[in-house]
């Protein structure tokens, strides 16, 4: 520890769909706040809150940011090549400032063999939190169903190998939840990974139906092959690395390593998740 810590809560991430929410429900809860952004001036303005200017892979402003904060709630970064460095920086950071204890965005059975690429950086980024000498909650969301529409294309087709394999898709707003609970008594929640999910595990073809149920018009499931997969993105331009972790979105909801349901929302916010038809009807 360079200096005390007080109770405030360092919060990542407040400008966007997870940590927002996040931020809000502390302000709600009277909560002292620390909210770092990389433009400060998008970020919400809530009663308790100051905010200060920060980057992932600025070892040194983030350390500045971060001193006398106990708690960080710590979104994973934006998705690039680079992003496992800038994990690795800001967790030094946060040591080396004095944050105590970390709750961290990871993802649904990280593992090194995960078929979801981007999983591995999770777990990388686990194991740099594990040694860092600071305690730690995982948070290990599943893919989050508030995406899922977006991936319908403009045909009305939802495309991807992803076979009969189920998924346990979860609303951002219950991850926002989990983790507001965590954050205002941390130490209750040390050491502890809960996997969350939504309460059933879904095929894209029965994700592609509650779409259409939703919206009302034609929206189905072609289960391509990993070469159309491929085939059918390369327009977009994107890095191999980027189109590897599109793919396997598809590819782990098939390998049937996203299937299972957990009960760990409801065990943390003493409330069932939302399920994808509550979620698309506006619940």
């Amino acid at each position: 520890m360079t200096e005390a810590s007080t109770d405030r809560i360092a919060v990542t991430g407040s400008t966007g769909a997870v940590g927002g929410v996040v931020a809000k429900r502390l302000a709600d809860a009277g909560a002292s706040q620390l909210l770092l952004a990389r433009t400060p001036a998008n970020a919400p303005q809530l009663p308790g809150c100051v905010v200060a200017p920060f980057s992932y892979a600025d070892r040194a402003a983030s350390t500045a940011a971060l001193r006398g904060t106990r708690t960080l709630f710590m979104v994973s970064a934006a998705e690039s090549e680079s992003r496992l460095d800038e994990h690795k920086a800001f967790i030094d950071a946060a040591a080396e400032a004095g944050v105590e204890h970390v709750v961290y965005t990871s993802f649904f059975g990280a593992s090194p063999a995960s078929t979801f690429t981007l999983a591995r950086d999770h777990h990388a980024t686990e194991e740099h939190l594990k040694a860092s000498g600071m305690t730690w909650t995982f948070l290990r969301d599943n893919f989050y169903m508030d995406v899922m529409p977006m991936f319908v294309g403009d045909d009305g087709v939802l495309r991807g190998p992803a076979g009969d394999g189920r998924v346990s898709i979860v609303s951002r707003a219950d991850v926002a939840a989990v983790a507001s609970s965590v954050l205002l008594a941390p130490d209750a929640h040390r050491e502890a990974t809960y996997d969350l999910t939504g309460p059933e595990a879904l095929t894209a073809t029965e994700i592609a139906a509650a779409i259409a149920h939703a919206r009302g018009t034609a929206v189905t499931f072609r289960d391509e092959s990993l070469e159309e997969a491929y085939e059918s993105r390369a327009k977009w331009g994107a890095p191999a690395w980027q189109n590897d972790a599109w793919v396997s979105t598809y590819t782990a909801i098939a390998s049937g390593e996203l299937s299972r349901v957990s009960d760990d929302v409801e065990r943390v916010t003493g409330r069932p998740p939302l399920s994808f038809a509550q979620y698309l009807a506006g619940a």
